[in-house]
C-alpha cells in the first residue's frame, strides 16, 4: 500500500463515478473518459489543472486544507470518504512498512468476551489487520465452528475475518448475501488501511487477497470507504438454520486498532431461539465427576 499512489487511485475512482450533469456541466455527447475529466475537477475546485494532475499522480503531498475541502466538495465525498482523503493526503511521504509485533489482548477484555456467552451474546475481538484475537464459544460456533476454537490464542494461527470471507468456502456459505458481506468487509478494510498506512501485516493481507480473489480485487479497486459500526446481518447456519442478527462493532479506545464485535437477536424472535439452541449445543464439556473413594469396612473386633 503506497500512500500517494492510493491517493491518486482514490481520486481517479471517485471522479469516474460522477456524471458531468450531476455538477451542472454540459455533456457534449460521447466522452473519452468515464465520469469527470481532470480539467473539470480542477476548474470546479478552483485549482490549476497542472496542480490537480500532480495530486492524482502522487507528485505532491502538500495539499492545503482548502484544496482538499474543495476537491472533496466537487467529488461529493461523504464524511467518511472525506476523512479518508485527508488521511491519505496527510500521511508522511516515504514511510516504510513496519513489521509490528503480534497484537496482544488485555486480560480484562478476554474475560469480558467470555462473560457475554453467559448472556447468550456471541462476542469476539478483531485486531488491526482483522485477525480474530479472541472469541467466546458462541461466536466461534456462529461464525467458524469448523476452525479450532483455540486458534486465536496462537498468533501464527489466528483466523482472519477478511481472509475467511473471501477464501473460506464454509464462511461463504454462511452468508445468504455473500456479496454484501464482501462489500462491507472491503469498505471497512479501506478505512483501516487508511489509518495504518505503514502496517506491513495489512499490506500483506491486501496483496494476498488481491492475488487469490477476483471479487476482492474488483471491490478494492473501487476505493469505496465505509466504517461498518452497525448492521443487520443474515446467516444461513449449517446447524441451527437461518438467523437475523444485529451486529455492533465497538472500538476499544485503549487498544490501538482493536474492536469488539457483538451479535444479538430480537427478543422473542425465531433467531433468538436459534441462537439459544446454538449456545446449548456448544456448552463447554463439564469436567468428569471424581470417582467416589472406596469404602472400607471397619471391624469392630467382635
Amino acid at each position: 500500500m503506497d500512500r500517494l499512489n492510493d491517493l491518486g487511485e482514490f481520486l481517479r475512482s471517485r471522479r469516474a463515478q460522477l456524471r458531468p450533469e450531476q455538477l451542472g456541466l454540459v455533456n457534449y455527447g460521447r466522452r473519452r473518459v468515464a465520469g469527470l475529466r481532470r480539467e473539470e475537477v480542477a476548474q470546479l475546485a478552483g485549482v490549476s489543472v497542472t496542480y490537480y494532475t500532480r495530486l492524482e499522480q502522487g507528485l505532491t503531498d502538500r495539499a492545503s486544507d482548502a484544496v482538499l475541502d474543495a476537491v472533496a466538495r466537487v467529488l461529493q465525498l461523504d464524511e467518511e470518504a472525506r476523512a479518508h482523503l485527508y488521511r491519505l493526503a496527510r500521511g508522511r511521504r516515504g514511510d516504510r512498512l513496519k513489521a509490528r509485533k503480534p497484537e496482544k489482548l488485555r486480560q480484562s477484555i478476554a474475560l469480558m468476551v467470555d462473560s457475554f456467552a453467559a448472556a447468550g451474546v456471541p462476542a469476539l475481538v478483531i485486531g488491526r489487520s482483522t485477525d480474530v484475537l479472541a472469541w467466546n464459544r458462541l461466536a466461534h460456533a456462529l461464525l467458524a465452528g469448523h476452525l479450532d476454537f483455540d486458534a486465536p490464542s496462537r498468533p501464527a494461527d489466528r483466523p482472519n475475518i477478511a481472509r475467511m470471507v473471501f477464501l473460506d468456502p464454509h464462511v461463504r456459505e454462511l452468508y445468504p448475501d455473500w456479496k454484501r458481506k464482501c462489500r462491507d468487509t472491503v469498505d471497512d478494510l479501506r478505512v483501516v488501511a487508511g489509518l495504518y498506512q505503514d502496517d506491513a501485516r495489512l499490506a500483506e493481507l491486501v496483496g494476498e487477497l488481491s492475488m487469490k480473489s477476483p471479487e476482492f480485487t474488483a471491490l478494492w479497486n473501487n476505493h469505496s470507504v465505509k466504517a461498518c459500526a452497525y448492521m443487520m446481518r443474515e446467516f444461513r447456519h449449517p446447524v441451527v438454520g437461518p438467523l437475523t442478527l444485529a451486529n455492533e462493532l465497538l472500538v476499544l479506545p485503549d487498544d490501538d486498532g482493536q474492536r469488539m464485535a457483538l451479535f444479538h437477536a430480537e427478543p422473542g424472535s425465531a433467531s433468538e431461539a436459534a441462537l439459544r439452541l446454538l449456545a446449548d449445543l456448544n456448552q463447554p464439556s463439564a469436567p468428569a465427576p471424581r470417582s467416589a473413594e472406596p469404602q472400607h469396612s471397619v471391624s469392630n473386633g467382635g
